[in-house]
């Protein structure tokens, strides 16, 4: 009988372990291909695994709770055939697919060279066309779809195959709105522009570190001895999963990016005045509305006028250099269950306020559902930490990694301010910052927080 070993695959994200969640199926089960068998836990995301083959399930050689290597064995199928072309290697938790193999022959990473599960996709022009109801779309797509209220069959497809695309969705249930997108100047059709580094200035700069986290558990594991009745008040946190990625993250960052940080007092109120009206506007009646969304198109809109600010220090192998990024992917910090995540907007200068407000809403509601996917994280340009919803006034956060900056919003509160000579209540914030000195200078983020914080005082300064 031909029995099939399914090897931990690397689902497109570049991690070498994964955490065994849960097991769909058990010894015994019929499955075919593309039904999920597991649920994994990577350090970015939960991602179920569909199977490459087709049969009966064997051995289930992986206990749930076990993290293993990529590459591990972690079930075997009997009587189960070599993969389908279009066998998705992952798949996460809300069924967007994680990024496949691209070129015809390709190993998957995880699978070995042995062409168990080499790729037999064709290529885009030979793939066949699934009608379904008329129109072509992946089911995700038809899922944002419904998410956005919009009609697939009203929308014209650009995919190669004729099927309806993310990009597709997206520009259909765009609407006109009373904002623009500001662009002080124009966004360059270059996308990305790399800034060499003087020798000198790079061998001053602060050299990464291969630093790890101090060890808070140390003191746990001496008192937890078996001779000692201390081992009955301390609890021992196994470091895994988001928690273990944000630590070495974070580490990372502070000990290789010099950090400097700045902030100021802001008036709000007329932010606040702006997010009152747009609650009520038809336009936004089924959007939610908030303040981030006035601090995001204020962090889009000074990005472009300090572009160091949305920068990279890249150590390339000719030398260090700056990669100036001409687009705005913005991160948004996200607490969550699972810890620490920072799923990113892509192309967000693109986006109208609407269209920012639904994927700020998104982005918040998939995060608290646990269903945040690799590639949301990935490949962010510049950063926003929400503090006020914690009631903190002001911090000094941390840069994500390949990042330059990051701005925190503060609580918004009422104080008294003073205005025209006189004392009122406003409802005032602080918008602070932190910056890779490396990369953006002292009056480079000054201008960048006092940018942001113009744009909050007055919003009407993004008003056509």
């Amino acid at each position: 009988m031909n029995i099939q070993t399914f090897l931990l695959p690397d689902v497109g994200e570049g991690l070498t372990e994964a955490e065994i969640v849960t097991w769909r199926v058990a010894p015994g089960d019929t499955v075919a291909v593309n039904d999920v068998i597991v649920e994994i836990e990577t350090a970015k995301s939960l991602v179920e695994l569909p199977s490459p083959f087709s049969g009966t399930v064997g051995d289930v050689l992986v206990a749930e709770g076990t993290t293993v290597d990529v590459g591990t064995p972690i079930i075997t199928i009997a009587g189960g055939d070599a993969p389908a072309a279009d066998v998705t290697v992952g798949q996460s938790a809300h069924g967007q697919p994680e990024p496949e193999p691209q070129d015809e022959g390709a190993v998957l990473v995880g699978y070995g060279t042995g062409g168990q599960v080499a790729s037999r996709r064709r290529k885009p022009a030979e793939r066949p066309v699934r009608a379904s109801v008329g129109v072509v779309a992946k089911p995700p797509i038809r899922k944002l779809a419904r998410d956005l209220g919009v009609e697939l069959a009203a929308v014209t497809p650009s995919g190669p195959a004729g099927e309806v695309t993310r990009e597709d969705v997206m520009r259909h249930a765009s609407q006109a709105s009373v904002f623009r997108n500001i662009a002080t100047p124009e966004w360059p059709e270059v996308r990305e522009e790399r800034i060499p580094v003087a020798a000198e200035i790079a061998a001053s700069a602060v050299a990464p570190v291969q630093a790890t986290a101090p060890s808070t558990l140390a003191p746990a594991r001496a008192a937890a001895s078996p001779s000692s009745r201390e081992d009955e008040r301390i609890e021992t946190i196994p470091v895994k999963g988001v928690r273990k990625a944000t630590a070495n993250a974070m580490v990372g960052s502070a000990y290789s990016a010099p950090h400097v940080s700045v902030w100021t007092d802001v008036d709000a109120t007329r932010t606040m005045e702006l997010v009152k009206r747009l609650k009520t506007s038809p336009d936004f009646a089924d959007v939610k509305v908030s303040p981030l969304l006035i601090m995001a198109r204020a962090v889009i809109w000074a990005v472009r006028r300090t572009p160091m600010v949305n920068a990279a220090w890249v150590d390339a192998d000719s030398g260090a250099e700056i990669h100036v990024r001409h687009y705005v992917n913005l991160g948004i910090a996200a607490a969550t269950p699972r810890g620490l995540l920072v799923p990113n907007i892509k192309d967000a200068q693109n986006l109208s306020m609407r269209e920012l407000a639904r994927a700020l809403e998104k982005l918040t509601l998939t995060a608290r559902e646990g269903k945040t996917t690799p590639a949301d994280q990935q490949h962010g340009t510049v950063t926003i930490t929400n503090i006020g919803v914690f009631g903190m006034d002001a911090g000094t956060p941390i840069i994500n990694p390949g990042e330059a900056g990051i701005v925190a919003m503060g609580t918004i509160r009422q104080k008294p301010w003073v205005v025209d000579g006189e004392v009122r209540p406003r409802w005032v914030t602080t918008v602070a910052g932190s910056f890779d000195h490396r990369v953006v200078d002292g009056d480079g983020m000054s201008r960048f927080i006092a940018d942001v914080a113009s744009i909050l005082e007055e919003p009407a300064l993004l008003l056509d």
